[in-house]
């Protein structure tokens, strides 16, 4: 049975911590629900009700155009290695863009990487753990260098070029505020 909580507890954050891997879901009023894993030491909890989160160039921008209509999200993290626990937090969150007030301070945090898209300032207001007793073993987690490549290979001029042509809208047709 999971339980709730009104705040990341700091059993939670060491959980969050340890993992290697996260999912968000979002959806806007209309759209599709989407479900995206993310990684690359991309996320930092700032506080018992706080975790911001670094969204790099991908091949979607669902979560920023979703957050512009209904402002909620979902983060997921789950244990592949011995302890088996799924932890969510649920809240809602802002959109940080490179033109924004506050994107520098945030972004600070993983030192401005090329190709940073938004960064998500999420205000967690439930957390639940659950068992995990059905999520898979899996060995040997290691990072992909093949986004970083990529952006170094693409550089800033061409990473505005695949935001223009890519990253404008959801695959639903909703703007994602990209390049406003």
């Amino acid at each position: 049975m999971g339980k709730q909580f009104g705040r990341i507890e700091d059993a939670h954050r060491a959980f969050i911590e340890d993992q290697h891997l996260f999912f968000v879901g979002s959806a806007g009023t209309d759209s599709r629900v989407n479900v995206s894993p993310k990684g690359m030491d991309s996320l930092r909890v700032l506080g018992p009700n706080r975790i911001l989160w670094l969204n790099l160039t991908g091949s979607g921008n669902e979560t920023a155009a979703h957050l512009a209509q209904v402002n909620r999200m979902t983060l997921m993290w789950c244990s592949f290695t011995t302890r088996p626990l799924i932890l969510r937090a649920f809240g809602s969150a802002r959109t940080l863009h490179p033109r924004d007030a506050g994107w520098e301070d945030a972004v600070a945090h993983w030192g401005a990487p090329l190709g940073a898209r938004q960064v998500y300032d999420m205000t967690v207001d439930m957390v639940q753990t659950s068992c995990g007793y059905a999520v898979p073993f899996f060995d040997n987690p290691r990072e992909r260098d093949t986004l970083a490549k990529w952006t170094e290979d693409k550089g800033a001029a061409g990473i505005a070029t695949y935001w223009d042509e890519r990253n404008r809208e959801t695959i639903d047709g909703l703007p994602t505020g990209i390049l406003e």
